[in-house]
């Protein structure tokens, strides 16, 4: 199957759950609580003595996601922790090994397959249990060895025993090379076990899509962003620093504007119950999806961009205006080169009166207040292929344009004599309007606080 082919679904789909659960959840201070706090192996082995999860209901899960309007989901099969929620021959730190009794994984993809949702697996490549992990192949060249066949088992063990994955979900590859994991080989393994299956690019080899993480960053091969609803992604008690509806719709936007995917993420607590915060938003945006998710599914990327208003998705040559700032009675949206058809509310289906002016989309008669506090959408229907006003690529478009004219001379000021000083007080000195460190000795930098620094890239999970 052509990659063409195999990526339809992903990105038609634009929004995705994410999953971080494991014994770290006990804690409750993050998934990286292990390596945060230099916990030893052999003391945090007995977290899984505890993890019983007796609430978990994956069909629960499953409904939440779909209320949500989530296409697919992707469960941390093992974190950097090492330890597995599925069954697995060549590791006994597993969830059906000790307390819980279960193989987690199964009941997961069991409630995927029943519920109509599509299955993915992350799986870390790193364990922190091994001290080769560490050491590295070149010092530990044995202990590295013994690391990488036991990943490659897992990820055998994961391709072979749950029937179809959607999707595989790499992570923890740094700083080590594709090489030194051996991850040709091991996606080779992947995909004559799952012909269909999607990759990510965190083995260190690019595959089928990009993974920003906690920053929607465009890129021109398929991407998909990954978030948390927090600032955790394994349960954290004491992060409260919940996104709302519309922050988590405009991200949404955000990444559908731009051809990308969300992967948005939940951190469910050791009894396997997700926060009741988390539940809210993820309904209250399921439900404003149920009303304008045309506007979201099925898009790729918008030439349009965005204006003051807000943000705009494409399919096709219909263009959808994501109003995230409403400005009452009229509208303008330029760089449209298209003649259009119609414009209409997509959640009501009310004919919009306009005019074109030039590339000038001008909206009249729309209500004061916005329609849908998230994001009222409109939809307009285009004439023929969108197309796009380059300013830049397009300078006779202000040809007819005339600039104002010039001061031709400025009027010759009077010279203003200082007073004439007396003995007992120094002649002033003159100084630059700048001051007196002004020129070229000058050490003074410029304001390097007037333009919003750009997001740097952040660390892995």
């Amino acid at each position: 199957m052509g990659c063409c082919n195999r990526l339809q679904w992903w990105q038609e789909a634009r929004y995705g759950m994410f999953i971080h659960w494991g014994v770290y959840s006990i804690p409750a201070r993050g998934e990286w609580v292990m390596f945060h706090e230099h916990i030893p192996p052999q003391e945090y082995a007995p977290l899984a003595k505890k993890f019983n999860p007796r609430r978990f209901n994956a069909d629960e899960w499953v409904e939440l996601a779909k209320s949500a309007g989530m296409k697919y989901m992707v469960l941390t099969t093992r974190h950097h922790d090492g330890f597995s929620l599925f069954d697995s021959q060549v590791s006994d730190f597993t969830a059906p090994k000790t307390a819980a009794g279960r193989d987690l994984v199964r009941e997961y993809v069991e409630a995927c397959h029943r519920g109509g949702i599509r299955v993915g697996f992350y799986y870390s490549l790193l364990d922190w249990r091994y001290p080769a992990y560490f050491r590295g192949p070149a010092a530990d060249p044995e202990g590295w060895k013994a690391l990488v066949d036991y990943v490659h088992a897992q990820v055998r063990e994961l391709m072979s025993n749950y029937g179809k994955i959607d999707i595989l979900w790499y992570d923890g590859g740094w700083p080590y090379t594709a090489q030194d994991w051996r991850s040709e080989e091991l996606n080779a393994m992947v995909r004559q076990l799952q012909p269909a299956i999607l990759i990510n690019n965190r083995s260190q080899l690019p595959e089928d899509f990009d993974t920003p993480e906690q920053q929607v960053r465009a890129s021109e091969r398929p991407w998909e962003t990954c978030l948390t609803l927090n600032d955790s992604w394994g349960y954290n008690a004491a992060d409260d620093n919940w996104k709302t509806p519309q922050q988590v719709i405009k991200l949404l936007v955000r990444c559908a504007s731009g051809g990308g995917n969300l992967l948005l993420n939940v951190g469910p607590r050791p009894d396997g119950s997700i926060p009741r915060q988390s539940v809210s938003t993820l309904r209250r945006v399921g439900r404003w999806l149920d009303e304008n998710g045309g506007a979201i599914y099925g898009t790729g990327r918008s030439p349009f961009g965005g204006a003051s208003i807000g943000m705009t998705t494409l399919k096709g040559n219909t263009l959808y205006l994501h109003v995230l700032r409403w400005p009452g009675r009229e509208l303008t949206f330029p760089r449209i080169l298209n003649k259009v058809r119609s414009v209409h509310l997509l959640k009501s289906g009310k004919p919009v009166e306009f005019t074109q002016k030039s590339d000038r989309l001008m909206l009249k008669g729309l209500p004061r207040r916005a329609p849908d506090r998230l994001d009222t959408v409109l939809v307009v229907e285009l004439e023929g292929e969108p197309q796009v006003l380059d300013y830049f690529a397009s300078p006779d478009y202000f040809a007819d344009w005339t600039p104002p004219a010039q001061v031709a001379a400025v009027a010759e000021q009077p010279t203003i004599e200082p007073p004439a000083a007396s003995e007992d007080e120094p002649a002033a000195t003159i100084e630059s309007e700048s001051g007196a460190d002004s020129g070229a000795d000058s050490g003074a930098e410029g304001d390097t606080d007037s333009e919003e620094a750009a997001p740097s890239e952040t660390a892995a999970q």
